[in-house]
């Protein structure tokens, strides 16, 4: 690239943005990745991503369709028709999207995210890049800026992250709608228009209306991913101040959170304090985002007199000495799942028998084991423990002390790796 560069082949405009998506892939040598995954969609971000990387590496182009607008069939069409005349390695996955529950938009990103992971891991590739450019991280910093996001919300999209046993690049976070546009005209290749886009339902296109109007105000969209740059420096810092105090005051057990009830009251500002709880609720939990921040302010401001409380998913009891932070048991009745697969956020090791199945030990589970006491472990974290079920009958319950040929370990990786912003 840079012998183009200095050849004069290739455009200071085009320079620019070759110069980022090397920047992005400068990580290749310490994965040792030979292909390099792009996610597209047929629009103007993701095929300029596509096209850009393909002129630095080995490529594969995925497609999701989610079949949530009837063009959504024809846009995929589309990448595959151009991969296949560029010779690039192209798939289509498919995902059913009217059979989803509740946030249909969060669901849709989180399913793109599970179905490119496992793709990605299949095919062995080093990495996924994503097409998110400046213009998104200004909408995404409006959007959370409405939810009253705290720092780490404002401090906007990470350039990298580590998802679904994967590394997702975004090479272009820094770079303008419009920048890859012109490049794409200059490259005479076309993109599909989404006309979700248009529909002021979704908050992403509202934060894109506000926008405009605020630009008579001076807030443009490099101003406030130079606001983002800002809050992220801020961000990191605060990080860093959290994984020491975590490192000192806290321990994992059994798939619980225990912080030292001393060094909370004492040594955790507000800002890591609120941190903190934020990371055990969501890695208990699972959940993809915080609890609404008023939530955690109403513990942070009572948690010295409130001995027991629920909250997103978990159960938090406090003592003289620790607060704990366990997952809730109503969160999980009703949860089963063939031995084999994984449970909540646990696997379980042990003999695959039909009829088997992994559900919460819950009270009835208990009262089939006299010596639980023995485990050391509290009540509530039992309660919410993964045992083999057949049918009523109990097999295995190994945290409570009947293993019977089971082990049972997070598959979400440490507490600790949880509290650092990748």
């Amino acid at each position: 690239m840079r012998a183009a560069l200095e050849a004069g082949n290739v455009s200071p405009e085009d320079g620019v943005l070759l110069w980022a998506a090397d920047a992005a892939l400068a990580l290749r040598p310490h994965l040792h990745m030979r292909w390099v995954g792009v996610a597209v969609s047929g629009g103007s971000d993701s095929m300029a991503t596509l096209w850009l990387l393909a002129q630095l590496h080995d490529v594969e182009a995925v497609t999701v369709n989610h079949g949530l607008r009837p063009e959504a069939e024809a846009e995929a069409e589309f990448v595959a028709q151009f991969c296949a005349a560029h010779g690039i390695p192209h798939t289509t996955l498919k995902w059913e999207g009217t059979q989803a529950q509740g946030n249909l938009m969060d669901a849709a990103r989180r399913a793109r995210l599970q179905l490119i992971g496992d793709w990605a891991r299949r095919r062995g590739l080093g990495a996924v890049a994503l097409g998110h450019t400046a213009d998104d991280q200004a909408e995404t910093f409006l959007m959370r800026l409405s939810r009253e996001a705290g720092l780490e919300g404002l401090s906007g999209m990470r350039e990298s992250f580590e998802a679904e046993g994967m590394l997702w690049l975004r090479p272009f976070l820094l770079q303008s709608r419009a920048d890859l546009r012109r490049y794409l005209e200059r490259q005479g290749i076309g993109w599909v228009e989404d006309p979700s886009n248009q529909n002021d339902r979704y908050d992403r296109v509202k934060a894109r209306q506000a926008l405009r109007v605020l630009r008579p105000l001076g807030i443009s969209v490099a101003k406030l991913n130079a606001v983002v740059g800002h809050l992220a420096m801020a961000e990191q810092a605060v990080g860093f101040s959290l994984r020491r105090l975590a490192e000192e005051h806290v321990q994992e057990a059994a798939g619980d959170v225990l912080v030292d009830a001393w060094a909370f009251r004492n040594l955790f500002d507000a800002e890591t304090s609120r941190r903190l709880v934020n990371a055990a609720l969501m890695w208990i939990s699972g959940a993809d985002y915080p609890p609404r921040a008023a939530k955690v302010l109403d513990f942070l401001m009572s948690w010295r007199t409130r001995r027991d409380c629920t909250l997103h998913g978990c159960r938090i009891t406090v003592s003289d000495d620790t607060i704990r932070f366990t997952r809730e048991a109503k969160a999980v009745t009703g949860l089963r799942v063939p031995v084999g697969q994984d449970w909540d956020r646990w696997r379980l090791d042990g003999p695959l028998e039909d009829g088997f199945e992994i559900a919460a030990l819950g009270a009835e589970g208990l009262k089939q084991i006299k010596t639980w006491r023995d485990s050391g472990l509290p009540r509530p974290t039992l309660l919410a423990s993964p045992a083999v079920w057949r049918g009523e009958t109990l097999v295995s319950a190994p945290l409570a002390g009947r293993a019977n040929g089971y082990s049972a370990h997070i598959v979400r990786g440490s507490f600790a790796n949880a509290l650092i912003r990748r």
